[in-house]
């Protein structure tokens, strides 16, 4: 695979963020870890993979970063840029779609947990075929890693899955997987059309725990112009924590105190 572009989705949902509020800082990508904002822990994880080679930060409001220097020393030696966010993740990736091309690695800014490691194991496991890619970690996975952690779980025949927020747009078909998704995005206040642009018996086999994952991938890549969409799990269950509630913030300020030896109680 040749060198990627990374994308990181830093939008702010309409009416402000109340964590950014509580932090009192201009964004919720700007809330500090241990010293360290999350978009900088992010940025960093990305710089150190040796698969990406640019990385693009899309936020609402770019001047936001310009007074951040310590994210470029984060970025390392690898190529920083900003662009502005469109109405709603999906409009925002199609547009670096647009002027970046395949392959493309998508991410979040409050995947604070975000690790080099994990991003080499997802990118490794990818199937070469595949036009897109999305990593999610089993129930199992997550409860052994993270036992109090409350994350929504797509249940299938064969197990129960999170998103750890880190999808592949690998070659040009994903364009067409984006398309669906922005049109699945525009519908989501509309939940009978989303149902039946889906296909009210996939829903129902979903609903009544008769839908394998296998067969919700086929479906979906069918749905997307016949994209080939695969999933890869990962083998740590923190890649599937992000920082969406206050809640979420302290069990991320745990584990990262954990892991550098930190006591909180100081």
């Amino acid at each position: 695979m040749k060198p990627l572009t990374a994308l990181v989705l830093a939008g702010t949902r309409s009416g402000g963020d109340p964590m950014a509020a509580a932090a009192d800082v201009g964004h919720k990508a700007l809330i500090e870890i241990h010293g360290r904002s999350m978009i900088e822990r992010v940025v960093a994880a990305l710089a150190q993979s040796s698969s990406v080679e640019r990385i693009i930060i899309a936020i609402d409001a770019p001047d936001l970063l310009s007074e951040h220097p310590e994210l470029r020393a984060a970025a390392g030696d690898k190529s920083l840029t900003l662009m502005s966010t469109g109405e709603g993740p999906s409009a925002t990736v199609a547009a670096a779609l647009r002027g970046e091309g395949t392959p493309m690695l998508v991410t979040t800014a409050d995947h604070a947990l975000l690790q080099a490691q994990w991003i080499d194991e997802f990118l490794a496991a990818c199937p070469a075929d595949a036009d897109a890619v999305v990593a999610m970690a089993r129930r199992e996975q997550v409860q052994a890693a993270v036992p109090d952690t409350q994350r929504t779980y797509l249940r299938f025949t064969d197990g129960e899955f999170s998103g750890c927020n880190l999808f592949l747009l690998a070659r040009p078909a994903a364009s067409d997987v984006v398309r669906f998704w922005r049109q699945l995005e525009s519908e989501r206040k509309k939940p009978l059309r989303m149902i039946g642009r889906l296909g009210w018996l996939f829903a129902l086999r979903y609903r009544f725990g008769r839908l394998g994952l296998a067969a919700a991938i086929e479906r979906l890549g069918r749905l997307a112009g016949g994209a080939k969409l695969a999933i890869v799990e990962m083998n740590d269950g923190r890649a599937a924590v992000d920082v969406d509630k206050p809640r979420d913030l302290e069990r991320v300020l745990r584990l990262i105190a954990a892991d550098s030896g930190t006591d909180l109680r100081r």
